[in-house]
């Protein structure tokens, strides 16, 4: 089991060096990565303030040295893969290997994408999804690619340099489960980090619901004929310390899980960096 804090891209937060900061405090602290949402607007009738997340990640990346770092999540969709492409890679090669893109749909589509003339038809966005992670690999193996998809295209290019980790910067899907469209896709890929019924209270959720779910994956990984490759759980909420936390995420790594991703619940304090960085200076929940 490794742990993870997971943090938005507005409020306090969008200050690049206040973000900087939590970085160094989540290493400091003992905690093994640090992951950051990925809005333009979110919820546009708030007027939030809000950073660029690959500008935040950059920050970080200069401020840490061990930590595994990446977004949860990225809404490829509303991205240039190419563009994506050569910023993921840039990022991992600045932390000597330490990206993580986490990808999925977005929300909210209307805010997100209608505001700015794009469509709101999940079932296009959804393949123009799947095409973009697909672009990802291809240019991201640094042979010449050439692919036609509905969505994408990609003619005779080669992207170098490489990422640092091969064969690519590990791609983890979210998606709200039960539904099953997202984990199928996660199970395609390196890691699933799906969203739960009690995630805006940042309740964890019950080890019956990860039992099914990692169930479900397993079953997919293995369709795909990829049981052996290595695959990554990941499961937030909002952990006590010592050994109520253990106690917690004990039961969820016996069933699989593999990385626990504290978060704050979606409030008031959603966007102050005090109550994370309180949870940070007390240490991760480790078994």
């Amino acid at each position: 089991m490794r742990y993870s804090i997971y943090v938005p891209n507005f409020g306090e937060f969008a200050a690049p060096e206040v973000f900087a900061d939590v970085a160094r405090r989540v290493e400091e602290y003992g905690w093994d990565g640090l992951l950051v949402w990925d809005h333009v607007v979110e919820q546009k009738d708030l007027r939030r303030e809000i950073a660029d997340p690959w500008i935040l990640l950059t920050a970080a990346a200069l401020a840490t040295r061990r930590i595994r770092l990446g977004t949860a999540i990225t809404p490829v969709a509303r991205r240039r893969p190419a563009k994506l492409a050569r910023e993921v890679t840039t990022l991992d090669r600045l932390t000597g290997g330490r990206m993580i893109l986490g990808v999925g749909l977005g929300a909210p589509v209307k805010d997100e994408y209608a505001s700015f003339g794009d469509t709101t038809d999940t079932r296009v966005l959804a393949e123009r999804l799947d095409e973009g992670i697909h672009a990802l690999d291809l240019l991201w193996s640094g042979e010449p690619v050439t692919y036609h998809g509905n969505q994408v295209t990609l003619d005779d290019v080669a992207f170098l340099p490489t990422p640092v980790q091969r064969p690519r910067v590990p791609i983890w899907a979210g998606g709200l489960w039960p539904n099953k469209a997202p984990m199928r896709r996660a199970a395609r890929w390196d890691g699933a980090i799906p969203g739960t019924a009690g995630m805006m209270e940042a309740r964890p959720p019950d080890v019956d619901e990860v039992r099914d779910l990692v169930r479900f994956l397993h079953d997919h990984r293995a369709e795909n004929g990829l049981a052996d490759k290595p695959f990554d759980i990941v499961i937030g909420g909002a952990s006590p310390t010592g050994a109520a936390g253990r106690d917690l995420v004990g039961p969820l790594a016996d069933e699989g899980v593999t990385w626990w991703n504290e978060c704050m619940p979606w409030g008031d304090t959603l966007e102050r960096t005090e109550p994370i960085l309180r949870r940070i200076e007390q240490g991760p929940p480790r078994i």
